[in-house]
């Protein structure tokens, strides 16, 4: 293919948090749409939003349920800068709430009938304005079709001799601390053994956003960001401590 035809091909972002079935759909569109170009595998929504912002791809393939961000939490951000199509388990209420709000999806297990179909819809869309999402996605929140997701909502942090039961509406971030994981509010600080990957999938992605590989912060107690030569970080409302975000995770931020 010469550099014209491959400048011009369309490109896609595949964001699927299982590695083997991200590889299995990526081999699937290389037979099914060979001149589909995949511009990135990545598998957790806070590295699909960076590579969005990258790659500026045609089309982004959002797993619904990822690490970090949900898919439905990527595409509310992009909406309008590609298109987008959700990667799916769900059963057929779900399968009607996608279809009734006009929004595209591949199904698990892949097939490759299911998945033309997505592929013609795609190509029929490529050129014209990605449409808004916005009220696709409400709906789809609200509907019940995609699971009821029950998120984190306290938990049993030990302070000196005493055990505490708080809120997670409370807490202003958790950080790593060598075997333990400090729980900061604005009465104190606690300690508990969960580990910072297993808040991620357990906290509510709305509100606790992973900006360091040991750090997780309420989003509502984030005050200001600040950018200096060695960085991004993040200041907290009524607090002197500044929290570092790393790389990976600065596309969080980008919309704000």
């Amino acid at each position: 293919m010469s550099p014209e035809a491959n400048s011009s091909a369309p490109t896609a972002l595949i964001a699927e948090d299982e590695p083997l079935l991200a590889d299995e759909l990526r081999e699937l569109l290389g037979t099914l749409w060979p001149q589909l170009r995949v511009v990135a595998v990545v598998h957790d929504g806070a590295a699909a939003l960076q590579a969005i912002e990258v790659q500026a791809p045609d089309i982004a393939l959002l797993d619904i349920r990822m690490p970090r961000l949900s898919g439905l939490d990527v595409a509310r951000r992009v909406s309008g800068r590609c298109q987008v199509a959700f990667i799916s388990a769900y059963d057929q209420h779900a399968i009607e709430a996608f279809e009734a709000g006009g929004v595209d999806y591949v199904l698990k297990p892949l097939a490759a009938a299911r998945l033309l179909i997505t592929i013609e819809r795609l190509k029929a869309r490529l050129g014209l304005p990605p449409p808004d999402l916005q009220r696709a996605l409400q709906q789809l929140a609200t509907s019940g079709a995609l699971g009821g997701q029950r998120h984190l909502q306290w938990i049993k942090a030990s302070s000196g001799s005493t055990v505490q039961l708080i809120t997670v509406a409370e807490i202003i971030y958790f950080q790593a601390d060598s075997r333990y994981t400090m729980v900061v509010t604005a009465a104190g600080e606690s300690v508990i053994r969960t580990t910072i990957k297993e808040l991620c999938d357990e906290l509510d992605p709305t509100h606790f956003w992973q900006v360091h590989r040991s750090t997780i912060v309420n989003v509502h107690a984030i005050d200001r960001l600040l950018r200096d030569g060695r960085g991004m970080s993040i200041r907290l409302k009524g607090r002197d401590e500044a929290l570092a975000v790393s790389s990976q995770y600065q596309a969080l931020f980008r919309q704000m």
